[in-house]
């Protein structure tokens, strides 16, 4: 676990030899993040962040398969840094599934104008989740 200041958080799974597909969850909010990580870590290499920032930090050497994104979030929010991925040839391709609770129209299509591989509202299921997930990787 990486613990910058008192507010920035990176956790990373030990890595290991199998051939689990890695799961970046980036979200502000812990309780979250770490329920994400119990949900996903039997199934996935997961590695979770609480900033925007700190993500484009992680992801100059992480590439994950999925990366899992909540929307508001200070700082830099889910729809810009997914435009900023986007725009870097090292990140295009990670596909990004938007996971926040916000389900208004405006949010939603700005959200859908990025892109995204997905929008998942939160709370979810760790049944769900993980079937749109396995779902996803598997096609």
């Amino acid at each position: 676990m990486y613990e910058k200041g008192s507010k920035d958080v990176f956790w990373e799974t030990a890595q290991d030899t199998s051939e689990r597909k890695s799961i970046l969850v980036v979200d502000d909010d812990i309780d979250t993040l770490k329920i994400l990580r119990v949900y996903l870590q039997d199934d996935y290499r997961v590695s979770i962040i609480n900033s925007g920032q700190m993500a484009l930090e992680v992801l100059a050497k992480l590439r994950p398969d999925v990366i899992l994104l909540d929307y508001m979030m200070p700082g830099i929010n889910g729809a810009a840094l997914l435009r900023t991925l986007q725009g870097r040839e090292e990140t295009r391709n990670i596909p990004v599934f938007f996971l926040t609770g916000k389900t208004d129209e405006a949010t939603i299509q700005e959200c859908l104008a990025c892109r995204p591989s997905g929008y998942i509202v939160k709370p979810i299921a760790k049944a769900a989740l993980l079937k749109k997930l396995h779902d996803f990787l598997n096609k």
